[in-house]
């Protein structure tokens, strides 16, 4: 077994921005996976993933979200962001994994919120990996979940785009969802929630129509216990690619020893890890 190195590597942001990659790097790494989280979780709590992961000799690059973990920003009325500045932070990221993990099989992949924008991340750069990897995620589009919960939806959306906005800050830790979150990054979620369409304010491309034209093998797990993540908003997310070359797979309590909910995996997460390594 090779053994596996952990360093921090700093990352700067065009705007002054500073967040720490979080690394795990066998000594001969087969493949690099730069990971993206799911909304207000911090990078390191995926390290039980990378872990897993860098032990079957993949080296593994933990993304910080702008306002979470190590960021040097907090979401507020006098710090705001959206989709644009977090596609800018994990373009810096991936150039840091680069670096640091030259001459690899590139794969880029997230978690919930994360696997959304690993995929815009590959519509606005097409060039920046060779696969892609998806766990619990799919589109946050209200028609694309099941009748049970989807009329629920929209009410829900709207209520936190109005919120984030009247307070200048979703508090994401008080509702109990997600993290203290930027208005604008709500603004542009709960309006992919609505509409079903991804956008950026401020960036001026149609991340949809580039979608399109991603094409890259990907594997995508869907959790059975999952109702933030089911396999239809996988579907409808995945639907959104160009890429012919997509395995699915769903996971039980049985097969991944833990409820298989949209984060007990990352405490348990060696079953998955075993079959996104064997792609």
């Amino acid at each position: 077994m090779s053994t596996v190195h952990s360093r921090i590597e700093p990352v700067e942001s065009d705007d002054g921005h500073r967040f720490e990659l979080i690394t795990r790097l066998p000594d001969a790494p087969t493949r690099r996976l730069l990971w993206l989280p799911a909304m207000g979780v911090p990078a390191k709590h995926y390290l039980p993933f990378a872990d897993a992961l860098a032990a079957r000799g993949i080296a593994v690059g933990l993304h910080e979200w702008r306002g979470i973990g190590s960021s040097s920003l907090r979401a507020g009325r006098a710090h705001d962001w959206g989709y644009r500045e977090l596609l800018a932070d994990i373009a810096r990221s991936d150039a840091a994994l680069d670096a640091a993990v030259p001459g690899t099989t590139r794969v880029i992949g997230g978690h919930s919120l994360g696997g959304q924008l690993a995929c815009c991340h590959l519509a606005l750069q097409p060039d920046a990996a060779d696969a892609l990897w998806l766990v619990a995620s799919g589109a946050p589009y209200w028609r694309a979940f099941p009748p049970r919960v989807r009329y629920t939806l929209p009410p829900l959306y709207r209520f936190m785009a109005w919120l984030a906005h009247a307070r200048g800050v979703l508090p994401g830790r008080r509702l109990g969802f997600a993290g203290n979150e930027s208005r604008g990054v709500i603004a542009d979620w709960t309006r992919s929630g609505l509409r079903g369409r991804y956008a950026a304010a401020g960036l001026d491309v149609d991340i949809d129509a580039a979608m399109a034209r991603v094409d890259v093998p990907i594997r995508a797990a869907w959790l059975a216990d999952d109702w933030l993540g089911p396999p239809s908003s996988l579907r409808f997310l995945l639907d959104k690619l160009g890429s012919a070359d997509a395995t699915l797979d769903g996971f039980d309590a049985a097969r991944l020893g833990a409820k298989a909910d949209h984060f007990a995996w990352m405490r348990t997460p060696d079953a998955i890890a075993a079959w996104l390594a064997d792609s």
